[in-house]
């Protein structure tokens, strides 16, 4: 049950508005359309569609209009202007956000294989990747959405596990010998050799992402090797991870977008193992009658594994991670950083 209001259950998301849109276009052209999105698109895409209900035809005509209008008013479509699509992502999501994300898109169409690879379960990614050298290793989790690396570095051998997330923190750029080298792998499974480029992907923020998405049971001796092996890089990996409880910085606007996007369900368990804090900041962003049923839930609840409630807060996480990605809420506090 998602926590809403008759206002706010008429707005799209920009994830709905997509997936109206397409819908819109018929079954062969939204094909065409989806061949150019990458697997994490397409999985959410996929999934809102199959989750879209009751859209009204003026809905529709909404969405097609806007995006008509978005259209009618760009100046730049079709020159291929790396300058003009830097300059756009920049203001839109500010510097370090924009960084990353043009780096993707700037070595997209030269690491083929890399491409690829999102497209696999992080198992066979780990697989493929066992008997490589660590920082071949380091270098395509970097490249993987931390959720993805994630996974791929929890199917690895737990004795390589700190090693190659040290490896993570400490990439400072990918020069281009190094990717030369993951290209002539990455050919060798996927059969593609292009031109390549530097980037800037990997460092501690990246390493920190991917222990977010970790469950507890691996994260923790994970981090204890890494601490061992250089407390000071520990430490700054830490200071980077942003955890369930940090919620509690988000704006109260941030948390009510959140708590639309949860399930009562995920919520009660979440909060089961949260601070008095965030629990309050949670109840003061809902409606009384809302608040009076979680607060049942929470005293009928009896008690609940440790892993289980790990596992809904790292399900919250995630949408609040996917939410600030979309600039719909900030991380760090402030609303200034809305679009």
């Amino acid at each position: 049950m998602k926590m809403t209001n008759d206002a706010t259950s008429q707005k799209l998301s920009g994830a709905e508005k997509a997936a109206v849109f397409l819908m819109s276009l018929g079954e062969d052209t939204a094909a065409d359309v989806m061949k150019h999105l990458g697997p994490k698109e397409v999985q959410v895409l996929g999934t809102t569609m199959t989750s879209l209900k009751n859209i009204r035809k003026e809905q529709v005509e909404s969405v097609v209009g806007d995006f008509v209008n978005a259209v009618g008013e760009q100046t730049a479509l079709g020159i291929g202007n790396s300058d003009y699509i830097r300059s756009v992502l920049v203001k839109a999501l500010g510097e370090d956000k924009a960084g990353n994300i043009i780096d993707r898109i700037m070595m997209g169409g030269n690491t083929r294989g890399l491409e690829q690879l999102k497209w696999l379960d992080g198992k066979t990614v780990a697989e493929m990747l066992r008997i490589e050298h660590p920082q071949i290793i380091a270098i395509v989790l970097s490249y993987l959405d931390a959720d993805h690396a994630a996974e791929v570095l929890g199917a690895l051998p737990e004795r390589i596990r700190h090693d190659i997330l040290m490896r993570v923190a400490t990439l400072q750029g990918v020069q281009p010998a190094a990717l030369q080298e993951l290209d002539e792998i990455m050919e060798r499974q996927f059969s593609g050799k292009k031109r390549l480029k530097s980037s800037s992907i990997g460092g501690v923020q990246a390493a920190a992402n991917i222990l977010n998405f970790l469950e507890s049971a691996v994260e923790n001796p994970l981090m204890e090797k890494i601490n061992e092996k250089d407390a000071e890089l520990s430490q700054r990996i830490q200071d980077l991870m942003f955890v369930f409880n940090d919620l509690v910085d988000i704006d109260d606007r941030g948390i009510q977008a959140l708590l639309r996007e949860v399930s009562s369900d995920v919520l009660v368990l979440a909060l089961k193992g949260a601070d008095e804090g965030l629990k309050d900041k949670m109840f003061r962003n809902l409606s009384r009658r809302a608040a009076e049923m979680l607060q049942d839930d929470l005293d009928a609840r009896g008690p609940v594994r440790v892993s289980d409630v790990e596992q809904a807060q790292k399900e919250i996480l995630t949408v609040a991670k996917r939410m600030a990605d979309e600039g719909q809420l900030s991380l760090g506090g402030g609303g200034d950083e809305y679009i």
